[in-house]
């Protein structure tokens, strides 16, 4: 039986604590789209004090909810005897959110034909933009992320059918110096290379089709290097093993049609492993947690990032149907991804009683087509049932995730402040909501001839019909493209990467 540390530090909280988070600085000639925050405004305040408790602030309960607001499964307004941190957060949080969902306070942006605000393409594709010019001086502080930054603008733009092909020489040049001769992209000039800062290179090259400046020879070099024996990966040499390697990893591979035998300068190759895919599904599977939810590595806590890492993952090695029930208790997972989506929001959270935030509708809203493709097995024909409500965050995107004003981009929830990020994965989330994704069980999931891993390109997507756009609260100007369900860009893209390096080799 896995045993579990009780004294594990809860590394994430530190990392993502308000003084730990990046902020964007003022200067007297930035861009519009990153314009400061009054600071007096009541949604820059995080004093909780003077606020009574339990949830008085809130002044009335409404008695009758939407039904996209109360789902059985949501445990509605909690009220605690006992005070917490967490509650509190989640008081303030349903406080910001309900008006909004409710129609009770309406942003200053255009109404669909359900009385929610349309998509703000036009402001959200400058916000992403602006992101590539010259940027306030505190994100200096992004230094060593400077690819996710190139990802998140490329990508985001695609996913709102935006061309991105002027990008192109310029993104290539930018990157070049960020490729190390031994293989691989660190995170800026001079640094080591990074399975993150790797793969958030190759997909915002990928988006523009710039892939041809990659050594594919290094990158498989690096790549064995980060190998481990027990069948992990690390994120760098010497760096930490978690599920973000695995995934990053074998999307490098896969994507750049990359020899799956290990190079012969591989450490892995003196525990006797000889392939990338060796013992990578038992590692994964032990990554998966007594609630059912994935951890970054065995033993510890679950997070809704590292689920779709490792769902990603297996879809990578096989077809979801086989390679998902073989190494993951999909009964527990199941339970524990449905347990995370928040009431009365509708949104997604990261962990168990936490609060709600828009990037998790990628990240765990990204999940559900590769589940539900486990779950529906060989027999997978046209639409399922869901397991999820799109209506509820179709609803916590377009109403809590967007804000008014001539400043576009998407927010974690309505107290913060748009950002690349939340951006990216917003769109991403509501390209989930809104299309369906079929897994092919019919296709090949390893090429005969190259031996690539090709069940990943299995996948197919159709856009929501319109009586399901009229019940799930959209119209069709808000749609956007279908977002590939394993490497997150649009299927055209992937598709298009898959034929550039069908032959393989070096």
């Amino acid at each position: 039986m896995t045993t579990y540390r009780d004294d594990a530090e809860d590394t994430l909280d530190e990392l993502l604590r308000d003084g730990a988070r990046i902020e964007e600085l003022p200067s007297d000639d930035q861009d519009e789209n990153f314009e400061d925050v009054d600071e007096s405004s009541e949604e820059s305040q995080d004093d909780f004090s003077g606020i009574p408790f339990p949830g008085k602030h809130l002044q009335a309960k409404p008695t009758q909810l939407p039904l996209w607001l109360q789902p059985a499964i949501f445990n509605l307004f909690r009220d605690e005897e006992l005070l917490t941190t967490t509650t509190e957060q989640q008081l303030k949080t349903t406080k910001e959110c309900l008006p909004l969902l409710l129609g009770e306070e309406f942003l200053k942006l255009p109404l669909n034909s359900h009385s929610i605000p349309h998509l703000n393409r036009e402001k959200h594709a400058s916000f992403l933009r602006a992101n590539v010019g010259p940027l306030p001086s505190g994100y200096v502080l992004m230094d060593a992320s400077r690819p996710w930054l190139f990802y998140w603008v490329m990508a985001g733009l695609t996913f709102l059918d935006e061309d991105v092909t002027e990008y192109k020489q310029r993104l290539i040049e930018t990157l070049r110096p960020l490729q190390n001769p031994t293989g691989g992209f660190g995170g800026g000039h001079g640094q080591y290379s990074h399975c993150a800062g790797t793969y958030a290179c190759l997909l915002a090259l990928a988006a523009v089709d710039g892939l041809e400046m990659v050594d594919r020879k290094a990158m498989w070099h690096f790549l064995g290097s980060v190998k481990q024996d027990d069948g992990g990966f690390r994120m760098a040499i010497g760096a930490e093993e978690d599920i973000r390697g695995a995934y990053c990893a074998m999307t490098a591979i896969t994507l750049l049609n990359l020899p799956l035998e290990l190079p012969p300068d591989a450490p892995a190759r003196k525990a006797g492993l000889t392939s990338f895919t060796d013992r990578l599904g038992e590692w994964v599977g032990k990554c998966q947690t007594y609630e059912g939810g994935i951890a970054g590595a065995p033993n510890n806590e679950a997070h809704g990032a590292y689920a779709f890492c490792a769902l990603a993952c297996l879809s990578i090695l096989d077809a979801p149907h086989i390679s998902i029930p073989k190494y993951l208790n999909t009964t527990t997972l199941l339970s524990w991804l449905t347990g995370i989506q928040t009431s009365p929001e509708g949104g997604f959270a990261g962990r168990a009683n936490k609060l709600v935030d828009a990037c998790y509708s990628h990240w765990v809203g990204g999940c559900w087509a590769l589940i539900q493709a486990a779950l529906a097995g060989p027999k997978h024909e046209g639409r399922t049932t869901d397991l999820w409500s799109r209506e509820g965050l179709i609803r916590y995107l377009l109403c809590c995730g967007q804000q008014e004003g001539k400043r576009g981009g998407m927010r974690d929830k309505p107290s913060t402040r748009p950002d690349a990020y939340h951006t990216c994965y917003s769109l991403a989330g509501l390209s989930a909501a809104q299309n369906h994704f079929f897994y092919d069980v019919k296709g090949e999931t390893q090429d005969e001839v190259t031996g690539r891993l090709v069940s990943a390109f299995q996948w197919t997507a159709k856009p929501a019909t319109a009586e399901e756009r009229k019940a799930w609260a959209f119209d069709e100007v808000d749609a956007v493209r279908p977002v590939h369900p394993v490497f997150v860009l649009p299927m055209e893209v992937v598709e298009r990467t898959r034929s550039q390096f069908e032959k393989g080799g070096f």
